[in-house]
């Protein structure tokens, strides 16, 4: 496992009060970003390679020049555009905000998913309870919610989803595939994007996914629009006690899905899995552990996912080092056989007898 942050102390008091201003006007930074973003700004100076004045900015972006002047001044303060003889252009670190997909994923859904919730953090912290979710509606959870989120926060709730769990699914299915078996059960396998390109990169392996009826609802609807002959559905609360795991598969999978649980509702889910098995079942868990990542980005990425967590989702969940998630395992009666990191862009599988 590597150790990340642990040289995090060793600057300056000025480069420290520095950085902690960041930190403390970091909301507007964000927006301002953003802003540039979405009305074209950096599209404009990043076509402008030998640099470009406020006022053709202006011009272009038909945002008046008080508004780019205010935006741009920022911007330079974060380092995200350079300016010399009154000619603006991006820094690497603009070219990022511009250019990078996962960076406009976060930004997308951190806007439109967290950002007005995050504001009750601390009232969530307090009552474990997700407050922030009341922005959206009168819901426990956000998982429920999903189908009827706004669009813009629905479309961005699934594209990051998608896009850190979708770059492992199919080196997950290569490695699956090289365990034979015939039968999975997908607990918590959402809207079955895992389960359809199973089944497409797969002959004979039957693919069953577990999850709640809001989700199950969507993945018969795709079943039937592919006329899919190899996935199957059970619709579930797996918390439930009185929810019984089904027996007689070779693998049970689970994708970011035990993140979504507080610990003690980790180990029991686990228990329950484990009284379903027999001596050939097996169980494999794809997460994105923040300790086990292949840089800090990655790293830094992951952990900042807790929030949303505890502010939007359930108020209890987060996203786990592995040294913590390997105690769960132990407690749940689990012996690890094989762990297998760098699955896509953050994903470790972990695969249990």
């Amino acid at each position: 496992m590597n150790k990340f942050f642990k040289n995090n102390d060793r600057i300056s008091a000025i480069e420290a009060q520095f950085e902690a201003q960041k930190i403390a006007f970091a909301p507007i930074i964000f927006q301002v970003v953003r802003t540039m973003r979405d009305l074209g700004i950096l599209e404009i100076i990043s076509q402008n390679k030998e640099g470009v004045s406020i006022e053709k900015i202006s011009k272009q972006s038909r945002v008046s020049k008080y508004g780019v002047q205010v935006l741009l001044e920022t911007a330079l303060s974060a380092d995200v555009v350079k300016v010399e003889d009154e000619l603006w252009n991006l820094t690497k670190v603009g070219y990022f905000l511009y250019s990078d997909k996962m960076t406009n994923i976060n930004m997308d859904y951190n806007h439109h998913v967290n950002y007005l919730g995050l504001f009750n953090l601390e009232k969530s912290i307090k009552n474990e309870k997700a407050e922030g979710l009341e922005v959206f509606g009168d819901w426990d959870t956000i998982y429920p919610a999903l189908s009827s989120l706004p669009k813009d926060a629905k479309n961005s709730w699934f594209n990051f989803d998608h896009f850190y769990s979708d770059s492992g699914f199919l080196k997950a299915i290569d490695y699956l595939k090289t365990l034979n078996p015939k039968s999975i059960l997908d607990i918590g396998g959402n809207t079955g994007k895992f389960a359809f390109l199973l089944e497409k990169e797969s002959e004979n392996i039957d693919i069953t996914i577990m999850d709640l009826p809001q989700q199950i609802k969507t993945v018969k609807q795709n079943i039937y629009e592919r006329d899919s002959k190899r996935v199957s559905t059970i619709e579930a609360n797996v918390l439930l006690e009185e929810t019984k795991i089904p027996k007689g598969f070779d693998i049970i999978w689970m994708s970011q899905f035990l993140d979504c649980f507080k610990e003690e509702q980790i180990v029991r889910l686990l228990k329950k899995i484990k009284a379903s098995m027999d001596e050939n079942t097996q169980v494999c868990i794809m997460e994105p552990f923040w300790d086990r990542q292949n840089n800090e980005t990655a790293a830094f990425c992951v952990i900042n996912t807790s929030p949303y967590f505890t502010a939007m989702a359930n108020g209890y969940s987060k996203m786990f080092k592995y040294s913590d998630f390997e105690k769960f395992l132990t407690q749940a009666g689990f012996e690890v056989l094989e762990i297998i990191d760098d699955i896509g862009l953050c994903q470790t599988i972990i695969r249990c007898k």
